[in-house]
């Protein structure tokens, strides 16, 4: 059994696999357009104007699995409940991981010494998504 992450960016998926090949060294290994679905047409699943969106996607950020998707395209992407963690090998990488993911975004904890890690904190990206960084203690 295996779980994978599914975001729905509501239109802004390209947008934002740019944005994480920058801030988080993602690297894009699939992507789908809503124009290249094989049973287009079939039941009506592309939302209007979704040609050149993206249908699915799929991401990795070090060893894990993102998949990602425009979803409906109306626009307004919705990220509660949850956080992407990801663990940097050391204080310099979490400093600058952090400030690539809180440019344009929320940071919710800067980054601080805790308990369990030389370095944590938390921000909401400017999609939306929340991460958690930590230095592998």
């Amino acid at each position: 059994m295996q779980i994978q992450p599914y975001l729905f960016f509501d239109g802004r998926c390209e947008e934002a696999l740019d944005f994480y090949k920058g801030a988080v060294g993602a690297k894009v290994d699939m992507l789908m357009r809503f124009k290249e679905n094989p049973d287009r047409g079939k039941g009506g699943m592309e939302p209007p104007g979704s040609d050149d969106k993206v249908m699915h996607a799929a991401f990795t950020v070090g060893d894990a699995m993102i998949l990602a998707s425009d979803g409906n395209c109306a626009g307004k992407p919705k990220f509660d409940g949850f956080s992407l963690a990801i663990t940097v090998k050391d204080e310099a990488e979490a400093d600058k991981t952090f400030a690539a993911l809180a440019k344009g975004g929320q940071v919710n904890m800067p980054l601080t010494k805790t308990f369990f890690s030389p370095k944590f904190g938390m921000v909401a990206d400017k999609f939306g998504v929340n991460w958690m960084v930590m230095v592998d203690a």
